[in-house]
């Protein structure tokens, strides 16, 4: 877990991205927040992005941000039975996954403003998608497939042209133009 700060400040207030990388399945989450929350806001948010999709956690790294090293969070954690493993910021050796997953969400992110225009917040959940729908080489497939033991099944990933796809309403279609150009700026941003 860690942080993507400095953001312009969203419509709705954002201008953060807590980053949820999973190790072993390289799954993202990238949950939008903003700077003031509370212990107790990022503990809620952590229920609902991790613990009610994940279950418990058996440890957790993350650099030591005030936010994870609160006695709050900490109590929460070891009332959980989940380990926190702190690292130093930046220190690869122990969180490289997490810091290369930011790098790619960096890029995507100033792809995508640039290609949609409007607020970052508003296209995080496709990116997060597309992130998790896109092949990783280190696991030889998507980080969905690595999950669950299959490949997503929605029309935005339907790659397979001998499926027949009714995309009936107009937001479906503008969301998997978006989703498909966000793909394209996500394989650039892997290849850097």
């Amino acid at each position: 877990m860690d942080f993507v700060v400095g953001l312009p400040r969203s419509p709705r207030g954002s201008n953060m991205i807590w980053v949820i990388a999973d190790r072993l399945t390289k799954l993202a989450h990238f949950v939008p927040m903003k700077d003031t929350w509370s212990k107790v806001e990022l503990a809620k948010a952590y229920i609902k992005h991790v613990l009610k999709l994940h279950g418990v956690l058996r440890d957790i790294v993350s650099d030591q941000d005030s936010r994870f090293i609160s006695h709050f969070l900490k109590e929460l954690q070891a009332g959980l039975g989940t380990e926190l493993k702190m690292s130093i910021a930046f220190h690869s050796a122990t969180d490289d996954q997490t810091e290369r997953t930011i790098q790619t969400l960096e890029d995507m992110i100033r792809a995508c403003v640039l290609e949609f225009k409007g607020s970052w917040e508003d296209r995080l959940d496709l990116i997060e998608f597309s992130y998790n729908n896109s092949f990783h080489a280190s696991i030889g497939m998507t980080p969905f497939e690595a999950l669950y033991g299959r490949r997503c099944r929605s029309p935005i990933c339907w790659d397979d042209i001998s499926e027949s796809v009714v995309l009936g309403p107009q937001m479906i279609e503008e969301m998997v133009g978006q989703v498909n150009i966000i793909r394209e700026k996500m394989k650039g941003a892997q290849d850097r």
